[in-house]
């Protein structure tokens, strides 16, 4: 995504946000309804006053999930963060699973129509999508949002999937955004990155090589030629596994159907919608067992220990 991207939206447009409560079924069912509905209420008021410091409007609260406008998607994005950190917080999302309350949000932005106080349109719908897509502690959004933020929060996001969506002919892009993530911190207007160690990790496919470390600390692999790795290989998911940087460790995630097999020395290893920490080289074969393994599914990798302290390199 270029640097040279807007960091608001067009001025007849809104940025949408849809904030889901989970665990609300299992609270009535503990507490008994009054109960779980105070909690409830006092959760969405919490979560009001997110939006509310982020100079956004709450347009309406429909049992336990909640729909907000801003005028940008920064607001938007630092808010989504906010309302997720602050339920950390408050001993929300910290709590005994059966009592837990937790929130999943979805975010889009386009032209809407506003009437009475409320507002319409095909922007207010795919967000209600996108939270669908999401999980308990996820903010899920599209491309186009992505794409309106600065580059320093869209180096906060990453590619997950690329699927169909009920009510669009096409499939579109889904991205998370990161809030959780330790290798960084929002802070008022702009994302910080925190320094992070020298640990470095060669990644090749084919004649594709690129180095994962503090300035590359997400890539997608798969069958998508969206994905920063192409992998020419049939059982290969379109999207289908993740390498990140966080911590100072690297990170294989796999989100495909076939799986992915991890190779090193005598090691191997089979991930299947989990993840590994990668260390030392060895080779990854997505989707194909290596006794099948044909060189087109292969992506290999290394890591590049930083230099000792004190030590000069060329």
């Amino acid at each position: 995504m270029s640097e040279s991207m807007p960091t608001s939206v067009p001025e007849d447009s809104l940025a949408i946000v849809f904030a889901d409560i989970s665990g609300s079924t299992s609270l009535y069912e503990l507490l008994g309804d009054a109960a779980a509905r105070h909690r409830i209420a006092v959760c969405l008021e919490q979560l009001t006053g997110v939006v509310i410091a982020h100079r956004g409007r709450v347009v309406k609260t429909n049992g336990d999930d909640m729909l907000c406008v801003f005028e940008d998607t920064i607001s938007a994005t630092l808010a989504a963060c906010a309302m997720q950190e602050s339920l950390v917080q408050s001993g929300e999302a910290t709590e005994p699973v059966l009592v837990a309350l937790a929130v999943r949000i979805g975010m889009h932005v386009g032209p809407a129509i506003q009437e009475k106080g409320d507002v319409f349109g095909d922007v207010v719908n795919l967000a209600s999508r996108m939270v669908g897509q999401a999980k308990t502690g996820q903010i899920i959004t599209t491309r186009l949002f992505v794409e309106q933020l600065p580059p320093m929060l869209q180096s906060a996001t990453r590619l997950i999937d690329h699927t169909e969506v009920r009510g669009k002919k096409d499939a579109i892009d889904l991205f998370e955004v990161l809030w959780q993530h330790e290798e960084t911190t929002l802070m008022s207007m702009d994302l910080q990155v925190r320094p992070a160690s020298g640990a470095q990790m060669l990644v090749r496919c084919g004649e594709r090589s690129l180095v994962m470390g503090r300035g590359l600390r997400h890539l997608v692999l798969g069958r998508s030629t969206s994905a920063e790795l192409h992998v020419n290989e049939v059982l290969a998911s379109r999207l289908h596994a993740r390498l990140e940087y966080r911590r100072g460790k690297f990170f294989l995630i796999d989100q495909s159907t076939n799986g992915t097999y991890v190779r090193k020395g005598e090691e191997k290893i089979f991930v299947r919608r989990e993840e590994i920490v990668l260390t030392g080289s060895g080779e990854m074969s997505l989707g194909r067992p290596f006794s099948e393994e044909t060189g087109r599914a292969l992506v290999y990798f290394q890591a590049i220990e930083p230099p000792a302290e004190g030590e000069v390199t060329e």
